[in-house]
């Protein structure tokens, strides 16, 4: 099964990047340069994941995971954080907004590898026990 995953990054450089990554470690891939550009995507299509730009330009990309947490049907999507902000209070703050991980740029694509790894793979867990508790 192949997993789609949502890129929000502002930056065309870190967004082809981040994209071509993930097509390599053979993901499906949409991106957004926004926060309108993510909505609109997030909510015309399911996604497993999404890597998110904290600081895309003037717009605070927190709010994204704050609204997506609030949506029933979409709570459980992992969203890892992708910032420059590497202080720890920054991490907190993000991870307080409703976003699973944090990782710090420049990106450790080891480290992304396995965050995605991990949270796909809880994600799949949930969604099987779902599905075999309303089988019941």
């Amino acid at each position: 099964m192949t997993h789609r995953i949502l890129v929000v990054e502002d930056n065309p450089a870190n967004r082809e990047l981040l994209c071509d990554w993930l097509e390599m470690e053979d993901y499906e891939v949409q991106s957004a340069e926004d926060l309108t550009g993510a909505f609109t995507l997030f909510n015309g299509g399911k996604f497993d994941a999404v890597l998110l730009d904290v600081q895309l330009g003037r717009e605070d990309g927190l709010a994204f995971p704050v609204q997506v947490r609030q949506q029933a049907g979409t709570r459980q999507v992992p969203i890892i954080a992708v910032t420059a902000h590497a202080m720890i209070t920054d991490h907190e703050r993000v991870l307080q907004a409703g976003c699973n991980a944090c990782i710090s740029k420049p990106i450790d694509f080891k480290l992304l590898r396995q965050q995605l790894q991990q949270w796909l793979a809880l994600t799949n867990t949930s969604r099987q026990h779902a599905a075999s508790v309303e089988q019941k």
